[in-house]
């Protein structure tokens, strides 16, 4: 194979976004060959957007069935990921979904399993893993250089969002619709890159404010703390309502701190780890020679489409995938853990107790009252941001 036939299954705000760019040739190795939606008018604009021999579906089976593709783009609303990844996978396709993995750990845990049965490349669209911030905060983590990680802290609320966001499809903010809100819409991105740069927490307490800005039934406003199996801490705050919002992440270790703010990161770096330096200084008062250090970033940030290049490197080069598709469930393992905290009034363990997760979400959306307003209908599609 020397080409990759790609199918984008749901051309919505960033199923349209996807298949632009395929169909403008902007992906070596990749062609757009098929697109599907079940709205009609999705399927109109494809007719008149998309140039090029695209074949059009108004069900993914039909698709699937074609012969016309060997890998999909899944884009599709998120309870929808893990089911339609696991029948392309029963076709023997390729799989790229959108964030977030699924709604929920034991679905995304199903498709993660029908993913290694397969033997298919497996991405999934952790676009922000591109950014070489991130990629050097992680390197500076990962190699030793902060030493043993202490505490890390994320204030991501630049999220804002007005209620008329929330009032122009029927699917948002809802339990049954999108399964959460800031953390399964907004989050995803935070949530895994968190995990990527400083590991999985073992334990977290949330506390989600749901409806608390806007009038909708899941949560626009969290506070969430975790505990790491080396006793550090972290703290995680979010919200869509907000303004002006502040993201800045931090994460402090035994050689000193790292800072990311207005896209500058900021190595705070001490001469004498704090460990060495608490055991070893006479005086009363005292701490370590500390130096602000600018690090200097290197490249540039390839988002989706980095992602997407990546993707069909993997199937037509077997290259090491930045974000493969079984690694979604760590950021919803976090995730879960934080709304089943909130629902129980407790702290929960990772993995979190997917049946629970399961139980609690299902009365969550039997009992809902929730009157939704749609005062604009949107594609039944992906609306991430």
């Amino acid at each position: 194979m020397d080409t990759v036939r790609i199918g984008v299954i749901g051309i919505g705000n960033m199923g349209s976004y996807h298949a632009l760019y395929l169909a403008n040739g902007e992906i070596k190795g990749a062609i757009l060959t098929a697109v599907c939606d079940i709205n009609p008018e999705r399927i109109k604009w494809a007719k008149e957007n998309l140039k090029g021999d695209i074949r059009l579906f108004d069900n993914a089976d039909d698709l699937f069935e074609s012969n016309c593709v060997d890998a999909v783009v899944i884009a599709t609303p998120h309870y929808d990921h893990s089911p339609i990844a696991i029948k392309a996978f029963e076709h023997g396709l390729h799989v790229l979904t959108e964030k977030p993995a699924g709604v929920y750990t034991r679905q995304v845990r199903e498709m993660n399993e029908a993913a290694e049965k397969s033997g298919k490349v497996f991405g999934i669209m952790y676009n922000q893993r591109t950014n070489p911030l991130y990629q050097k905060v992680r390197d500076l983590i990962t190699s030793g250089e902060l030493g043993d990680i202490k505490r890390t802290i994320w204030i991501i609320t630049n999220w804002y969002r007005p209620q008329s966001y929330y009032d122009s499809g029927g699917w948002r903010a809802t339990w049954a619709g999108e399964g959460g809100g800031v953390l399964l819409n907004q989050d995803p991105h935070q949530l895994d890159l968190w995990q990527w740069m400083c590991g999985m927490p073992k334990r977290v307490r949330a506390f989600c404010a749901f409806g608390k800005y806007h009038n909708i039934e899941v949560e626009d406003d969290v506070t969430a703390y975790v505990e790491y199996p080396n006793g550090a801490t972290g703290l995680f705050v979010t919200c869509t309502g907000e303004a002006p919002g502040t993201n800045r992440f931090e994460v402090s270790g035994d050689r000193g701190k790292l800072v990311i703010e207005d896209g500058k990161l900021i190595f705070w770096r001490l001469r004498t780890p704090e460990r060495e330096f608490n055991s070893t200084f006479k005086g009363t008062f005292g701490e370590p020679e500390c130096w602000k250090c600018e690090v200097p970033i290197k490249g540039n940030e390839t988002g989706h489409r980095g992602i997407m290049q990546n993707f069909v490197d993997g199937i037509l080069k077997d290259s090491n995938l930045l974000a493969p598709g079984i690694e979604g469930i760590n950021g919803l393992q976090i995730s879960n853990a934080m709304h089943l905290s909130s629902w129980t009034d407790n702290w929960v363990n990772i993995p979190v107790d997917e049946d629970l997760f399961y139980e609690k979400l299902e009365e969550k959306i039997k009992n809902s009252n929730f009157k939704k307003i749609i005062k604009e209908q949107v594609s039944s599609v992906e609306g991430t941001f």
